[in-house]
């Protein structure tokens, strides 16, 4: 009996250190190597993450952020939005068409503004490649060069919220012929012509949308118009005066509708060919490089710019053109002298107009707007009278001949909201 338990015993002896020694290491290199490959396969799959959201983000940055519906959709980041895997340059060296091809760019565009005297390309970026690293790439080969996105534009009109024009203002109705001789510029949307505020008005129309493309909506475009140059019983500003008008909006294949900086250049190459007194434009968009090279240059020719100053709100980046120093920014006020609500703020405010609530033509009708859309006319205009009789030579001269015009209407001297305030001039032609 005893010999049999200590068989027994031997036999288990045997079989614990077979496990110890030999069958548990065996589970232990099966585990390790488990483990291994667990791991390998963790690290593996971390990688293609990784690369596929690299790869959606160069793809995002090709394809440019979505356009948001409505006039408010670039407050936050206007540098963000442009036309997708294109850059526009100024300035470029003789050899430049060549050496961006060579460089993996595709020349799209390629033109000279004689009325501005400055070349202007645009080029379509290498596969692959982001716009912001397309433009570093030629800034830091071309040094001579003004590189930037094609950013895109908005018109700056708010919700719809009755006066026309001259009577928001508080001037008189026009004579037909008032304002005849002057020249009026405008950059925006599509005009409807055929509107009866502006039926038979002394206008000019030229669009700037792409081949491919039709023109964007002539709502604002219209509106915009009607208080510069519309017929009297419209209320229109200058009735008698001409109206150079360019439409920079488009409507893409995906429904939206916007305005390119390159757009934006072409119309002011025409506007200084046709020598206007002033140009209004009640656009909005990121601070693009060649648009401010192209601004100070008409500028420097006598060329002078008003524009509206940016519906983003309170908090809102600054709007541009208006936020330039060449520009001059026009903000809006209420019936009882109140900011409007979504108007931008800022340093670069430099006066104040009304902007809510005026009855405008539309096509098919009228409507009642409200943005700083419809106040930077007011100064337009005003701006125009002086240029067409050879007052003031830029638009330090022009700013300082209206400061000593207006009616302060916020914190004591020049503030965020009014800048100057209210100019209160109005034509002699009334």
């Amino acid at each position: 009996m005893v010999r049999m338990i200590l068989g027994l015993f031997s036999v288990l002896l045997i079989a614990f250190v077979g496990w110890v020694f030999i069958i548990q290491p065996l589970f232990d290199k099966t585990a390790v190597v488990e483990e291994q490959k667990a791991k390998e396969l963790q690290s593996v799959k971390a990688s293609k993450a990784k690369a596929t959201k690299q790869q959606q983000q160069v793809s995002r940055s090709q394809k440019g952020p979505n356009i948001s519906d409505g006039p408010f959709g670039m407050g936050a980041n206007p540098d963000a939005y442009y036309e997708p895997g294109e850059v526009i340059v100024t300035n470029p060296p003789p050899y430049f068409n060549a050496a961006a091809s060579v460089l993996g760019f595709t020349v799209l565009e390629s033109e000279t503004l004689p009325e501005l005297n400055i070349g202007i390309v645009k080029l379509k970026v290498p596969a692959g490649t982001s716009v912001p690293r397309a433009r570093r790439l030629l800034s830091a080969r071309f040094p001579s060069a003004s590189v930037d996105a094609n950013h895109l534009f908005e018109t700056q009109q708010g919700s719809a919220l009755k006066n026309h024009a001259r009577a928001a203002i508080g001037w008189g109705a026009a004579t037909p012929s008032c304002g005849r001789g002057i020249r009026l510029g405008q950059i925006d949307a599509a005009v409807d012509l055929t509107h009866d505020a502006l039926r038979g008005q002394r206008i000019q129309y030229r669009s700037y949308h792409r081949k491919g493309r039709t023109a964007g909506p002539a709502d604002h475009g219209t509106a915009v118009a009607g208080i510069l140059v519309g017929k009297p019983s419209w209320g229109g500003l200058l009735p008698g005066a001409d109206l150079f008008a360019v439409n920079m909006f488009e409507k893409r294949q995906d429904g939206r509708v916007v305005g390119n900086a390159l757009a934006l250049v072409k119309g002011i190459a025409w506007l200084a060919k046709n020598k206007v007194h002033v140009i209004n434009m009640s656009v909005a968009g990121a601070n693009n490089k060649v648009v401010r090279k192209i601004i100070t240059k008409a500028m420097r020719s006598g060329l002078a710019i008003v524009a509206a100053a940016g519906n983003w709100g309170i908090k809102g980046k600054p709007a541009y053109p208006a936020a330039y120093k060449e520009v001059l920014a026009v903000t809006a006020f209420n019936s009882r002298r109140l900011i409007y609500s979504r108007a931008n703020r800022g340093d670069y405010i430099d006066f104040a107009a009304p902007g809510v609530q005026i009855w405008t033509p539309v096509p098919g009708g009228g409507r009642y707007q409200t943005g700083t859309s419809f106040a930077s006319p007011f100064i337009s205009v005003l701006i125009a009278l002086h240029t067409a009789r050879g007052i003031g030579k830029n638009t330090a001269d022009l700013r300082q001949k209206l400061m000593g015009r207006t009616v302060d209407l916020g914190l004591k001297g020049k503030d965020k909201e009014f800048g100057y305030g209210f100019v209160n001039m109005q034509p002699k032609c009334v």
